[in-house]
């Protein structure tokens, strides 16, 4: 298949600080979806799905989107099979990804993004499951999924919600940097770390930086270089 039937919205995160839900995101949304209508919710990053389900249906509805969750779905992978895109929200990563090996979703929405039938969007963890491994996430492994292996729709792994070092910080502990290039010792994927305000845009077999943020690119053997909004990425 080729890589350039893939389109997907990956953001860092859901709410930035002084805007409301998706606010900083709307225009992006708005255009990645185009003339589509319907989306698909998978709120499993969360405990309470009905009350997220109701905030993301509420937000996107707003913005003329009609929304339908697939924890209310009586066949999730029939719903998967039927949607036209996908929005994959936020929340603790393991449990998100633990939920789709529990429901069996990762292949059919692994196969429907790859062959171009099926838009995908995530926010922060729904981001990180759309790299190789969820490796690079920053929660907490609160519960064990079968495996940290996910949809590998990108060839590079997600580090949402990055936060540049503070040489004034008297903060002793591991900065977001430091623990990136721990995972670079020992894997060789490149990973993207996003900053509050970056989205990656995947379309046409191109990666293009979009949003109102940048990112640091991490790869091995290399010094961290950085990525401006409106910049192809280039691994």
């Amino acid at each position: 298949m080729s890589e350039s039937s893939k389109r997907l919205l990956l953001i860092s995160n859901s709410t930035l600080y002084g805007r409301g839900y998706l606010d900083h995101a709307e225009a992006e949304i708005r255009d990645f979806l185009g003339g589509m209508r319907q989306v698909l919710f998978v709120p499993y990053a969360l405990r309470d799905r009905d009350v997220y389900a109701s905030k993301v249906a509420e937000r996107l509805g707003s913005m003329g989107f009609q929304v339908d969750s697939v924890h209310r779905a009586s066949d999730s992978r029939a719903a998967v099979e039927s949607a036209e895109a996908i929005f994959i929200g936020g929340g603790n990563t393991f449990r998100l990804l633990k939920a789709l090996y529990d429901y069996d979703l990762l292949d059919p929405i692994r196969r429907r993004v790859e062959e171009g039938s099926l838009r995908y969007m995530g926010a922060s963890a729904g981001s990180n499951v759309a790299c190789p491994t969820i490796r690079t996430t920053n929660d907490m492994p609160i519960v064990e999924p079968p495996s940290l292996k996910t949809l590998g729709l990108v060839p590079f792994q997600i580090n949402p919600h990055y936060v540049d070092p503070d040489p004034n910080s008297t903060l002793m502990a591991e900065t977001c940097e430091e623990r990136l290039l721990q995972f670079l010792e020992e894997n060789e994927t490149p990973v993207v770390a996003l900053r509050e305000g970056a989205i990656l845009r995947v379309e046409r077999g191109r990666v293009m930086l979009k949003g109102v943020a940048g990112a640091r690119i991490f790869c091995r053997g290399q010094a961290p270089r950085e990525l401006t909004p409106g910049s192809p990425l280039e691994l």
